[in-house]
């Protein structure tokens, strides 16, 4: 359980460009942008403990990665109060999206979850369809995403004409593997969050399964139902209650109009 709950968070590349990159259109994001977060268990019997907290910020200075500008995105995690005697979380991940084709050229990890740590940096070559880590070279498929990253561009799925039960599939690469991945749609539903009371739109991604996850579909994520697509909560049930995030705080909004029911 104590895994779970945070399982769910420059140098330049000298490419030469003799390929190509696709084109995808970002409406969701813009630098600036941060997000705040509450980790918490819930069950009956304890009602919300709060675990820790975590925050995702598109930086604001533009990062310039083999002559192609990005999108430089870092997402912390930690441990608050009782939860850091036994077990202490200290997560830092970085990704750096392409502006037009909204793929990784760089992905950081710095894992510290209690005795387990992960260090990492890969860089992307979308022209020779590698990932180069600190332990090896890896073929990927076109278009991969890193776990960051895949976020960012699940944010700009068009979904309005979308039915209960459609997929949409994706790739993305983590710890020398290549996964295949899909998001579900869920439908529509009204959600109140510390935020405030949304129109969200409800689906189910499909995640790794191993120590951290039984099941391909484990967790409810609920984003607004607008063009910013602010991730406002997540759940995933365990054996008694559920591990949690929800959004506390947010701030550089790219669009106006949010999905909020006053």
């Amino acid at each position: 359980m104590k895994r779970t709950i945070f399982s769910i968070f420059i140098f330049s590349l000298s490419l030469i460009a003799i390929g190509q990159v696709r084109t995808m259109e970002n409406k969701a994001f813009q630098r600036g942008e941060k997000f705040r977060f509450r980790v918490y268990y819930n069950s009956f019997l304890t009602g919300k403990v709060t675990a820790g907290e975590a925050t995702l910020e598109v930086k604001s200075e533009p990062k310039i990665i083999g002559g192609r500008p990005t999108y430089h995105v870092e997402g912390l995690g930690w441990s608050k109060g009782a939860f850091n005697l036994f077990f202490k979380v200290d997560d830092r991940f970085e990704t750096f999206i392409d502006e037009e084709a909204l793929i990784p050229w760089l992905f950081i990890r710095r894992t510290k979850e209690g005795d387990y740590e992960r260090n990492d940096d890969v860089t992307f070559d979308h022209y020779k369809n590698i990932a180069i880590s600190r332990q090896k070279v890896n073929d990927i498929p076109v278009n991969v995403q890193d776990i960051i990253s895949s976020f960012y561009w699940a944010r700009n799925l068009d979904t309005r004409k979308s039915k209960i039960g459609d997929e949409f599939n994706f790739n993305f690469f983590l710890d020398d593997s290549t996964y295949t991945s899909k998001i579900v749609y869920q439908g529509v539903e009204e959600i109140k969050v510390a935020t405030g009371r949304y129109r969200a739109i409800k689906i189910k991604p499909m995640v790794a399964t191993g120590n951290t996850f039984k099941e391909q579909f484990p967790m409810d994520i609920w984003v607004s139902d607008d063009e910013n697509r602010i991730p406002l909560k997540g759940t995933s049930g365990i054996r008694v209650g559920s591990v949690n995030f929800e959004i506390i705080g947010y701030s550089g909004l790219r669009n106006e109009d949010l999905a909020k029911i006053k």
